[in-house]
């Protein structure tokens, strides 16, 4: 199994920047370049040379080379002070989106269960602490509820997270509450150790997770794993309701069956 390491390498302005360790084959310039353009999501869709400095943690010489590459390429627009992407970046993760057989295994699922439930249902994979959402099925109503493909979510407070987090190993859990770190997204959100370890003891014994306006106040959601042959979690099946029009108990009595059909029948696919 290959081993994460750090190593540091030296910015030309003569700080150090901290960054994956590589073969020596590896390009340096293009890790972070591709680290400054995942710095781009729901929270920073508009980035500084600061700011892109601060979350990929490269120097502010290596982010803004980065940043006025991209921009050179049309990937970013620059207007003196912020940077933006522009719908070239769509490609990048199109090319995964167009290809990947999982989402296009999983669309008529999603569209199947979003159809039984009038509410948006959605497919999302396990990366590094975070819910991402590859796959989605949108009910037409008037409010959104903001979640789109590539968005993603934080592991310990949003229902496909702990759903994905009951897949993972009892030492794979401990280490990711260990990194700390937690965002308190509401007043409701769970962010103590023993507390986000009771949630995903009881997703795994119940099979799905639940998330009570603890990413957003107004909003739930309840997840199930959807797994493979082997029975190992690969993705999270979930639907988002406005609690002012849908119930924990109707969630759990309505739409529970629904998410738990269509997952298994997408993981008898896979």
């Amino acid at each position: 199994m290959a081993v994460s390491r750090t190593v540091e390498t030296g910015g030309s302005d003569g700080v150090k920047d901290s960054a994956p360790a590589r073969a020596p084959e590896g390009m340096a310039g293009l890790a972070k370049g591709l680290a400054v353009i995942e710095a781009f999501g729901e929270t920073s869709s508009q980035l500084t040379v600061a700011d892109a400095a601060r979350l990929t943690d490269v120097t502010r010489a290596a982010a803004r080379r980065c940043l006025l590459t991209l921009t050179d390429l049309g990937y970013l627009t620059h207007d003196g002070k912020y940077f933006r992407p522009t719908p070239r970046m769509l490609r990048l993760g199109g090319a995964y989106l167009d290809t990947a057989s999982l989402p296009v295994l999983a669309q008529p699922h999603l569209v199947a269960a979003r159809d039984a439930l009038t509410e948006s249902v959605s497919l999302a994979v396990w990366e590094d602490g975070w819910s991402v959402f590859v796959a989605r099925a949108e009910a037409e109503r008037i409010v959104s509820t903001g979640v789109r493909v590539g968005a993603r979510l934080p592991g310990h407070c949003s229902a496909t997270g702990r759903a994905l987090l009951a897949g993972l190993t009892d030492d794979e859990v401990a280490a990711f509450l260990a990194r700390g770190g937690r965002e308190r997204r509401t007043v409701k959100t769970l962010i103590a150790p023993e507390d986000l370890t009771a949630a995903v003891e009881a997703a795994r014994a119940d099979g799905y997770a639940e998330s009570d306006e603890e990413l957003e106040l107004g909003m739930r959601a309840m997840a199930v794993p959807v797994k493979d042959a082997r029975g190992r979690t690969v993705a999270a099946m979930s639907v988002s309701a406005s609690s002012a029009r849908v119930s924990v108990a109707e969630m759990r009595r309505d739409f529970l069956p629904v998410l738990i059909e269509h997952a298994t029948a997408l993981g008898r696919m896979l």
